[in-house]
């Protein structure tokens, strides 16, 4: 069930940082266990329409075998309102929704690693960005041939935001919206 991911460190590219997400990925689904491997692999096979295909016409068959024979006057292996059949789709459940809630525990750590990933590539990306803008702004205070004033965005944007203030403000929105809905608002 491994993705088709290329090695790290390979020829293709050498900017470490552009197929970072990929092999996250790859480090990710190398380290799964054979245990994880066949939980994938099964959660893979039930959430296949043929599957859902293959379980109804069997609900109906045993629905129908099990009349077919109260109607011929044999006794039926499991008659209305159909016990066994009411404990296995129970049971069956109980299975797939551990199954589903075991893989996607696993598929949650790799989002959780792409998500943090992602946000030190947009952080790395903001501060040479905001180098940029002050190697700009220099070169057109250095330049003879350009007037020379001050231009308070372009000095706001060479300073790179910090990462800290960024975190308070977003828990603050996080605690505001989570009192209001303990309040009712």
């Amino acid at each position: 069930m491994e993705p088709n991911i290329r090695e790290p460190g390979s020829s293709e590219d050498q900017d470490p940082t552009l197929h970072s997400i990929s092999d996250l990925h790859a480090q990710h689904y190398r380290k799964v266990t054979p245990v994880q491997w066949l939980l994938d692999c099964t959660v893979l096979k039930l959430s296949n329409p043929a599957f859902l295909m293959i379980l109804t016409i069997t609900i109906i068959a045993w629905i129908f075998a099990n009349l077919g024979m109260k109607w011929a006057g044999a006794a039926p292996i499991d008659p209305p309102p159909f016990i066994w059949l009411q404990g296995t789709a129970a049971i069956s459940a109980v299975y797939i929704t551990i199954l589903i809630l075991t893989t996607q525990r696993r598929e949650d750590e790799l989002a959780i690693h792409r998500d943090q990933l992602i946000l030190e590539l947009a952080i790395m990306g903001e501060r040479k960005s905001a180098k940029i803008i002050e190697l700009l702004e220099e070169m057109r205070r250095d330049n003879p041939l350009v007037e020379n004033r001050i231009d308070d965005d372009a000095a706001a944007m060479a300073k790179p935001a910090d990462p800290g203030v960024v975190l308070n403000a977003i828990e603050e929105v996080h605690r505001t919206i989570d009192e209001e809905k303990g309040r009712g608002v």
